[in-house]
């Protein structure tokens, strides 16, 4: 599968899923085993403000490379219709095109890029 067939929306929900995997995996790697526990911790790293403030720090670092920044633009730009109660709408379209890197990167079998990403975020 072509990662430019795919719908931005697309790649954002694939996005959501892998980082809330690689998220929950370090958790138990360092230890969580409650779920209330872990369920507060990922808080932390997977909710939408927590995710645009990933972003942008990394991208104001220039972190990330001109196709992956491609990749968060086409994400972000993408029209979901709707913006969850909890967050602004700005912040829900960074947090949605971080996913939507994040969905690409999976889709394109970059996950030691993904595993690069959260170990930047984890020295924010």
């Amino acid at each position: 599968m072509h990662t430019e067939t795919v719908s931005a929306k697309a790649l954002a929900y694939v996005g959501d899923a892998i980082w809330s995997l690689v998220v929950r995996e370090a958790l138990l790697k360092e230890g969580y085993s409650q779920g209330t526990t872990l369920q507060k911790k990922s808080i932390g790293y997977v909710s939408a403000k927590a995710q645009a403030k990933f972003y942008m720090s990394l991208h104001e670092a220039g972190y990330f490379t001109e196709e992956e920044e491609a990749q968060f633009h086409r994400g972000r730009n993408g029209h979901s219709g709707t913006v969850p109660k909890n967050t602004d709408a700005q912040t829900y379209r960074l947090s949605t095109g971080f996913e939507a890197l994040l969905g690409y990167l999976y889709m394109e079998n970059k996950e030691e890029r993904i595993r690069e990403i959260w170990e930047k975020v984890r020295t924010l």
